[in-house]
């Protein structure tokens, strides 16, 4: 059975522009996908395709199990989004618009209430709960967004890059929540250009670059695309060099490579730490004097630079999408949609 989140050959073009260029999706029930990719990549637009907020011109998603194309107002009841930009009424106090949002979902005037005040204290709102939006950083409003989102606890959420703008204790209380929706039954797609979020978060992570999924698989499974575990030798005297180049090579699973400036050697092993004191050892025995040594894993940075030759943050030309520059988040509807 598909997942709770599933599309399949998505595409949406802007003009010239080829936004999603057969994007397919298959989210479990009760997991996070993380959607990782610079800006330009696709990320938005597919969101904002599986959150009825655009039409795709060709390919299917069912979110929930209902289609979002023809039946979109089920699944606006069945989700929550937080867009990259703050949808936030800048008139209201931050309690205000909490509470709005929980009428809006039909909850009773005491239990929006309570959740409101719950939400202020976990985002550190709670000093400025009685102040109007419009006075609030621009830190702030994100948090007060994302407070919003969550007002109510829908079997699907889509947060687009929702830390963004969060300092790291903020940021770190989003990852407590998310971790909590997950553990209750929460689907969650994430996209983020944050190589360390999608390790921490997700269960799974598709890396997106020009509107078409490039790879997918587990943070392990990606890592290990990129060849593994290395070992990075920073040698005292250039002289040890060639010894330790020596000592490296006949543990090493491939070519490495040498840098005579900084006195940096760094071979592809297998074998892990007992690998590690193992050469530790040798390189000692043979009067080898060293300022650092360490075992390395590749990061989702190396996997990233390795798929599409550029970093995750680096920006495309032009966006996104035209599209945007919208307010991805949209204001709350009755439906609810955010």
């Amino acid at each position: 059975m598909p997942g709770a989140i599933y599309a399949e050959g998505l595409v949406k073009t802007f003009g010239e522009v080829r936004a999603l260029d057969g994007v397919d999706l298959d989210v479990p029930e009760g997991t996070v996908l993380g959607m990782l990719g610079p800006n330009g990549a696709g990320k938005t637009t597919a969101v904002r395709v599986l959150t009825t907020l655009l039409r795709p011109d060709r390919g299917t998603a069912r979110v929930a199990g209902v289609d979002v194309v023809a039946h979109p107002d089920a699944v606006r009841r069945a989700i929550g989004l937080s867009g990259q930009f703050a949808a936030v009424d800048e008139y209201l106090t931050g309690r205000e618009n909490l509470v709005m949002v929980g009428r809006l979902y039909q909850m009773s005037g005491r239990d929006a209430k309570r959740r409101a005040a719950e939400l202020l204290e976990r985002f550190n709102l709670g000093d400025a709960a009685d102040r109007t939006a419009k006075t609030y950083s621009g830190g702030m409003r994100r948090r007060l967004d994302l407070a919003a989102a969550l007002v109510v606890s829908p079997p699907v959420m889509f947060m687009d890059e929702p830390t963004t703008g969060l300092d790291p204790r903020n940021r770190q209380a989003l990852w407590d929540v998310i971790q909590e929706l997950v553990a209750g039954g929460t689907t969650l797609l994430l996209t983020t250009q944050y190589l360390e979020e999608a390790d921490r978060l997700a269960h799974d992570i598709c890396v997106v670059d020009h509107g078409r999924v490039i790879a997918r698989g587990t943070s392990d499974q990606l890592k290990a695309r990129t060849g593994g575990e290395r070992i990075e030798v920073v040698v005292h005297a250039p002289e040890h060099l060639p010894v330790a180049e020596g000592v490296l090579r006949a543990v090493a699973k491939g070519d490495g490579a040498v840098d005579p400036h900084t006195r940096r050697l760094t071979f592809p092993v297998t074998g892990g730490a007992k690998l590690l004191a193992e050469v530790i050892r040798e390189l000692d025995s043979r009067g080898v004097e060293i300022d650092d040594i360490g075992l390395r894993r590749p990061t989702l940075d190396d996997v990233f630079i390795a798929l599409t030759g550029h970093t995750a943050e680096a920006a495309r030309d032009g966006g996104d999408t035209p599209a945007d520059g919208d307010r991805a988040g949209a204001a709350t509807t009755k439906e609810g949609v955010r």
